[in-house]
C-alpha cells in the first residue's frame, strides 16, 4: 500500500518492488529511508537533485537507489508518479466543472500553467523533462489526452480555432515551462502571454453562446 509524505508517495515499509521476492527487514528500512529522503529532497530542490545527496540523507550507499531503483527515472516513477496523478486528476476536476466546451478548455490550460508557476515539481513533470520515466510519462501522456478530448469539444462547438492540436497544446505547456522556470519573484509576465494566446484561439470572441 502506498502512503504520502510531504507532497509525494512512500512506499509502505512492508512492500519490496515488483516482481521481486520479498526482502529483508534492513532492505525495506533501506527502501523506505530512500524514498523518504528522495521525497524530502525532490519537494525541496527539485527533481535535479543529485541522486548522491538523497542516499546521503538516507544513510545509505548510491549504489542503493541504483539495485533497488535503477536510477533517478525509477525512483521518480516511485516517489512522484501517484502524486502527479493526483495533480493533474484535480486540475481536470475543476476543469469539467465549468458550463460551456470553451470554459472547460481554458480552464484546463489555465489550471495546468498555473500549477507549473506555483510549482517547480508540477512543472518538471508536465514539461517532459524526464520521458524515460515510464510512470510520469503516462501521467503527461493522460494530460494531454484529456486535452485533446476538450479541443475536440470546443472546436465541434466553434469556439475554439480549428487546426488547432493536442500537440499545440503541448507546445503553450512547453513555452510556459520555460516561461516560469526562475523568473524572478512576483513576475507574472507568463499570465499575460497565455491570455494573449487564449485569446487568439477564440474562434468567436465576442460570442457568449456554443
Amino acid at each position: 500500500m502506498a502512503c504520502q509524505d510531504n507532497g509525494v508517495a512512500c512506499m509502505s515499509s512492508g512492500e519490496g518492488l515488483a516482481g521481486e521476492r520479498p526482502l529483508r527487514a534492513d532492505a525495506r528500512r533501506n527502501i523506505e529511508k530512500v524514498m523518504e529522503a528522495a521525497a524530502e529532497a525532490f519537494a525541496r530542490d527539485g527533481l535535479d537533485v543529485p541522486l548522491e545527496d538523497i542516499a546521503r540523507s538516507a544513510g545509505v550507499r548510491a549504489g542503493t537507489i541504483y539495485n533497488r531503483f535503477g536510477g533517478r527515472e525509477g525512483l521518480l516513477d516511485a516517489v512522484v508518479a501517484d502524486v502527479a496523478a493526483g495533480w493533474l486528476r484535480a486540475v481536470i476536476d475543476r476543469a469539467t466543472g465549468q458550463g460551456t466546451a470553451w470554459g472547460r478548455f481554458t480552464a484546463f490550460v489555465e489550471g495546468m500553467c498555473e500549477e507549473q508557476a506555483a510549482d517547480p515539481v508540477f512543472n518538471d513533470v508536465f514539461s517532459r523533462r524526464y520521458p524515460d520515466a515510464p510512470d510520469l510519462r503516462a501521467v503527461c501522456d493522460q494530460s494531454l489526452a484529456f486535452g485533446a478530448e476538450l479541443i475536440r469539444d470546443a472546436q465541434s462547438c466553434g469556439t475554439l480555432r480549428p487546426g488547432f492540436s493536442a500537440g499545440d497544446l503541448a507546445r503553450i505547456f512547453s513555452v510556459n515551462a520555460y516561461l516560469v522556470r526562475d523568473r524572478p519573484a512576483g513576475d507574472d509576465g507568463w499570465r499575460r502571454t497565455l491570455q494573449f494566446t487564449l485569446d487568439g484561439l477564440r474562434a468567436q470572441p465576442d460570442s457568449t453562446s456554443e
